[in-house]
């Protein structure tokens, strides 16, 4: 009694002495309960107010299980998307200062005057990781046809090129081969690696976002359950006994059940999320990558120089002649890449720590081990809730528990899980004809979040699949692709519920910059006043151009 009085003292903040509680106290015990519209009418020591106040309390104590139990979930999503968002920047950022000091060192002013080729490079690299619509293959194929133009000038010196005759020599570069398979090797190693870092991070992003829409709940749709379970006991005289463990289920997957059909389509996303950050480890490593890029534009540049020579003959035969360059000084062997040194790349062993305090194989080890236990969550949080012992009693005390109505054993059926179960529950009402729109819409994003997450496994960006040739995304080329000098021993896996997409093109076309490239401008004259040279009729279907040329003796378009 002195307990009751006590919490009646805490609960309408009655400041008159003890001796008064125990007046009201002894009204109370007598009172039969009529009054009261959540608890039985029975004999009570809770007042309408008193009631009143214990409903809203239990709503308070429903939300803030739902809090503690998911706050597992919320900190995980959010802290490993600031990780990853902070280490994948970093990364960017680190190839880009590796790419320029070394390229400083090697070509001197060379590099530093054409420098701003490379600064956007990395410029479209983080626009396109932080969800901008950019297209990596696109980027990566105006930056080598850019290139392109630099290098050919740069291993000419003796000419004077146009820039029409530059459009000429980039518009062909993919027949050419100039920088060899570098540029096809770049493009799936660093697209495949971007797509699955890009999709990773805004995963985590959505994961944060729906745990804190599906948390955000509404008690009072089921507070009578929830008083009936929790108060309803203090208001008949027994504040120690604890609602029975069957009642708890009822009244928690009553309240729950629009979480608990998230179930399905959030384990997907889950298992989505798991493999992508495998991927991230292995075949898809964005460190790797990255580190990478600076070393293969260097093979890239390098192998244009071994091969200056046959290329410039094709090119000449192709675009014509060049008009030679007025006499100039000769560059020193610093600005000509005397000086080139080898650019080096880390070993597994030696991957760095960065300044963002880890590594990638930390970071998605990390991950791994909190996704592992994130499935099931929503389907499973009244269990969660109802094992916790201060909420409800343990399932082996089924005599002593409370059962909605006195003290004793609980007999109503556990419900199943989700909105269509719950036509039966005893303790919660739930109109399940009319599905809640809130959730509808959590499960049509968990279903986009983890298409994305699916396409990136394969390298497959899901804005570019419909607007680039044969829907292989930025990405690029077959998903079986496999480099041995980019991934030793591996073979990509492609989920089966992922489409085979079709074989396309090795390189898609280069985009236009600016310039018209209608096909009747390649058969006028071009910029030095002659006329072209009949080997412009050269057919890039032909492997072996050069043995054709006895037999083309009419002028037509150029390099058709």
């Amino acid at each position: 009694h002195v307990v009751i009085c006590n919490f009646t003292f805490l609960v309408e903040g009655d400041n008159s002495n003890l001796l008064s509680c125990f007046f009201r106290l002894a009204w109370l015990l007598v009172a039969t309960g009529e009054h009261l519209r959540l608890c039985p009418q029975d004999y009570t020591c809770c007042s309408s107010q008193m009631e009143e106040t214990l409903a809203l309390q239990s709503e308070r104590d429903f939300l803030k299980a739902i809090e503690d139990n998911s706050q597992f979930l919320l900190t995980t999503f959010t802290q490993r998307h600031r990780r990853f968002d902070e280490f994948f920047r970093e990364l960017i950022d680190i190839s880009e200062k590796s790419m320029s000091q070394m390229f400083t060192k090697t070509y001197g002013r060379l590099f530093t005057q054409n420098a701003h080729i490379f600064q956007e490079l990395f410029v479209e690299f983080r626009r396109y990781y932080s969800g901008g619509s950019v297209s990596l293959t696109e980027v990566l194929s105006d930056f080598w046809s850019r290139l392109v133009e630099k290098v050919f000038s740069l291993v000419n010196p003796q000419y004077q090129f146009s820039d029409d005759y530059l459009e000429c020599v980039s518009k062909h570069a993919e027949q050419l081969q100039p920088f060899g398979d570098v540029p096809r090797k770049l493009r799936v190693q660093v697209s495949r690696a971007f797509i699955a870092a890009r999709a990773l991070s805004q995963a985590l992003a959505t994961g944060r976002d729906i745990v804190n829409k599906v948390t955000k709940v509404r008690g009072s749709l089921c507070v009578r359950g929830l008083m009936r379970q929790w108060y309803c006991p203090l208001c008949r005289g027994l504040p120690s006994v604890r609602p029975c463990h069957s009642l708890c289920l009822n009244v928690m997957k009553g309240c729950l059940a629009n979480q608990a059909d998230l179930d399905t389509e959030w384990n997907n996303f889950i298992d989505a999320l798991y493999q992508v950050s495998e991927k991230l480890e292995g075949p898809f490593n964005m460190e790797l990558a990255a580190d990478s890029i600076s070393v293969k534009v260097s093979e890239a540049i390098m192998h244009m120089q071994e091969n200056s020579v046959s290329i410039s003959s094709k090119v000449f035969q192709g675009c014509g002649n060049p008009r030679p360059a007025p006499a100039r000084s000769k560059r020193s062997p610093k600005e000509s890449g005397g000086s080139r040194r080898p650019f080096r790349t880390y070993t597994p062993e030696e991957k760095p720590t960065t300044a963002a305090g880890t590594n990638l194989d930390r970071l998605v080890t990390e991950l791994k081990e909190r996704l592992r236990p994130m499935r099931g969550f929503w389907v499973s949080l009244p269990h969660t809730i109802c094992n916790d012992e201060k909420i409800a009693a343990d399932v082996t005390n089924e005599e002593r528990c409370w059962n909605g109505q006195t003290r004793g054993r609980y007999l109503p059926d556990v419900t199943g899980d989700g909105l269509v179960s719950q036509i039966n529950n005893p303790e919660v009402e739930v109109d399940i004809a009319r599905p809640d729109v809130r959730t509808r819409q959590l499960i049509m994003e968990l279903r986009v979040a983890t298409n994305k997450l699916r396409h990136a496994q394969s390298g497959q960006d899901m804005d570019f699949m419909d607007s680039e040739e044969g829907s292989s995304g930025s990405g690029g080329g077959d998903p079986d692709e496999r480099y041995s000098d980019d991934w030793t021993g591996y073979r990509p896996y492609l989920p089966p519920y992922v489409k085979q997409p079709r074989n396309p093109a090795s390189s898609p076309a280069k985009p236009p910059r600016g310039r018209d490239r209608n096909g009747s401008k390649w058969s006028r004259n071009n910029g030095h006043g002659r006329v072209q040279s009949a080997a412009g009729a050269l057919s890039s279907r032909s492997p072996h151009p050069l043995l054709c040329l006895p037999f083309v003796l009419t002028v037509a378009p150029l390099w058709r």
